[in-house]
């Protein structure tokens, strides 16, 4: 392709003012991005990223994200002048309500889209999390005859996503697994909000990453030849992830505000906007896009599709002579669990005192023999959180087979990672302490807004992590976690809920789930005697107790459960009514219907408590305005957990003392 021709340049243009109008309609935005990397961005769809715009969930796709999402109009662009389902009616409707271009981009909402990327640095970590899966499954379906899995991973990244720390510790990971099917294009532009990134930075970035384990080339971002080139030696196989480093103008044509911060983050005004029109000998009407920009565009789509269809029959013979092979890829395609899983995991449970970090374990062991797209790992303490997968190796560079994942002592990337993987097909499960969940925020949070089915295996959930002390006592982790909407939070009471917990985790397909364990050994809940315990399927139910009009409503978590158990009996040998609520997951249970709330939780009831050793907030909805919660309102200390049990207040004699003096009329 002559990328130097009169219609590679208009169409670069055709990126750069299409971009700059709907942020000028929309009177929000970040105009300078996609203009300044429009080059970089053209070359990349039309010679180099195979997609089928009529198929964009196409399982061998290249994936492209736009790890700078502020810029998401670069992509708008792309997707529409590439065939995608992206009207110009649409990229008029920029940043609007129900908009299908809303300001950064959204997986599910936009065809095209792989990721919801905007905070800085996620995307640069999804991909690294989608090139893994891919290293991962292409290891286990991949023969030399059917390569069914042969794609690559493409970004393209910002100064403030190389700034950003989840880059970093992402970056470090893929080097050290050699993820060679991993091309970043880096917009180096060298400006941010503030204005030159040299106010900030000075750090030699190639150097960086090359010490990473990366492959990293230099090119000047608007030579669109010498991109092209670049990119061709950076796609041949090295065993290292590869960074091009393209040099770049922010606001590539504005006659004023062409290299400044002023094009980062706002509309160009009409003068600009003007100016840059004839700087670029633009003089189409306002969002009017010459036939031979589209022409120029689909022309690059033949060789794409004939991939596509090279690969579909490929498929076809894939099916018929690699049978077992053919069902682990449907398995990922359809990311379904076995039907007969629950009663292999509940058959497999041991009937004796565990901690439900150690029963998770356990679980762990039976979930992998039965679902091949589980892989998980851990931030460095899998020995504490128990997900090692027994009898399967550590995944390296020279082994994708392997089924453990090691992350480091790298939790934003580890979570970030996860969302691509999950974003790629599989199940993805990822270890840490609770107190450390904090480092992680921000990609649980995206991980809930994408409704992806990631799995937190939070261990060491309370003070009774113990000597260790307040710094990695959680006290605020799970009620701050519960706060973020569609994240499904589960803190089970023994091995029988950790199992009914896992299998919940497994079979949602909407949105990721924490499972808080202990760290201490917990008693065995006789089910005999009191409810089962998938009645945790509905986030809370009656373990015993009364079931008419109780005098007192009590609730518990986890660890907590067994104490309120203890509490429970002795008031009842003392004649009290009292019903005993198991409660490990609030969100399941705002999800039931106001009937089986109600028979749930006796809101006629004046009497109701709440025992769990974490911040009280969020409990006081479910004790009412005259109910008790006995929970920590301050951090915790350095001792051994039955000593902080006693001195915190979290034993029997205690807690019957403070309903005592909260329900006087009880007594």
């Amino acid at each position: 392709m002559d990328w130097n021709s009169r219609l590679a340049v208009r169409t670069a243009s055709a990126i750069r003012i299409l971009s700059a109008e709907a942020v000028e309609r929309a009177k929000s935005g970040h105009p300078g991005m996609p203009m300044g990397a429009a080059d970089c961005a053209l070359v990349l769809w039309a010679s180099h990223l195979n997609f089928n715009p009529r198929q964009p969930d196409w399982p061998n796709r290249d994936r492209f994200i736009l790890s700078a999402g502020h810029g998401s109009m670069l992509l708008y662009s792309l997707l529409h002048l590439f065939g995608f389902e992206l009207s110009l009616d649409d990229i008029k409707n920029f940043r609007q309500w129900e908009s299908r271009t809303p300001g950064h981009p959204e997986r599910g909402h936009t065809p095209g889209v792989e990721t919801t990327t905007g905070p800085l640095g996620q995307g640069f970590a999804n991909g690294v999390g989608m090139a893994l899966a891919q290293k991962l499954m292409a290891a286990r379906i991949n023969t030399d005859r059917f390569p069914v899995l042969s794609h690559r991973v493409f970004a393209i990244v910002s100064d403030g996503d190389l700034m950003e720390g989840v880059s970093h510790e992402a970056a470090s990971l893929a080097g050290h697994l050699g993820l060679d099917n991993l091309v970043y294009i880096y917009d180096d532009n060298r400006i941010t909000i503030e204005g030159a990134t040299a106010l900030s930075i000075s750090e030699d970035t190639a150097g960086r990453f090359e010490a990473y384990g990366w492959r990293v080339l230099k090119v000047d971002g608007h030579d669109r030849a010498a991109v092209d080139r670049a990119l061709l030696e950076l796609e041949q196989k090295s065993g290292k992830p590869a960074l091009l480093m393209a040099r770049t103008q922010i606001g590539y044509g504005c006659p004023e505000k062409g290299g400044s911060a002023e094009t980062h983050g706002a509309p160009l005004g009409d003068e600009e906007l003007s100016g840059a029109r004839e700087c670029l000998e633009w003089k189409e009407p306002e969002f009017s896009i010459p036939r031979e920009v589209y022409e120029f565009c689909r022309e690059a789509l033949p060789p794409k599709l004939e991939v596509y269809d090279a690969w579909t029959r490929m498929l076809a013979e894939f099916r018929s002579e690699e049978p077992e092979r053919a069902k682990l890829f449907d398995a990922l395609v359809a990311g379904e669990v076995p039907a007969d899983l629950e009663a292999k995991v509940m058959a497999a449970l041991e009937k004796k005192p565990l901690a439900t970090r150690k029963a998770s374990g356990a679980i762990v062991q039976v979930l992998a023999r039965e679902v091949p797209i589980l892989f998980g790992g851990s931030a460095d303490l899998a020995p504490s959180n128990n997900t090692m997968i027994k009898g399967e190796t550590s995944v390296g560079r020279e082994n994708f087979a392997g089924r453990n994942l090691h992350f480091g002592i790298r939790e934003h990337a580890m979570a970030a990672i996860m969302n691509g993987m999950a974003l790629y097909g599989l199940i993805p499960y990822g270890g840490t302490f609770l107190i450390f969940a904090d480092y992680m925020r921000p990609a649980i949070r995206l991980a809930a807004l994408m409704g992806l089915r990631a799995i937190y295996v939070f261990t060491h959930d309370s003070i009774f992590v113990g000597e260790d002390g307040p710094t990695h006592q959680p006290i605020e982790q799970a009620a701050s976690l519960r706060a973020i909407p569609n994240l499904q939070v589960i803190r089970p009471a023994d091995s029988e809920e950790t199992a009914v917990a896992w299998l919940e985790a497994m079979n949602r397909k909407d949105g990721p789930t924490a499972l808080l364990l202990t760290r201490q050994t917990l008693p065995v809940i006789d089910r005999a005697k009191f409810a089962p315990a998938d009645g945790l399927k509905k986030g809370a139910y009656v373990l015993a107790g009364d079931a008419g009009e109780p005098d007192l409503v009590l609730m518990a978590s986890g660890s907590e459960l067994a104490l309120a158990l203890e509490v429970f009996e002795e008031l009842t040998a003392r004649g009290k009514k009292v019903r005993l609520v198991s409660m490990p997951c609030f969100e399941k249970f705002e999800a039931q219907d106001n009937k089986y709330q109600e028979q749930t939780l006796a809101p006629d009831c004046p009497r109701r408590a709440a025992i769990e050793a974490g911040a009280p907030m969020g409990w006081h909805r479910y004790v009412g305005p005259s109910g008790l919660v006995i929970g920590m309102d301050r951090f915790g200390a350095s001792a051994p957990y039955k000593v902080l049990a006693e001195k915190f207040g979290f034993t029997r004699e205690s807690v019957l003392e403070k309903i005592r003096a909260a329900f006087p009329g009880l007594f």
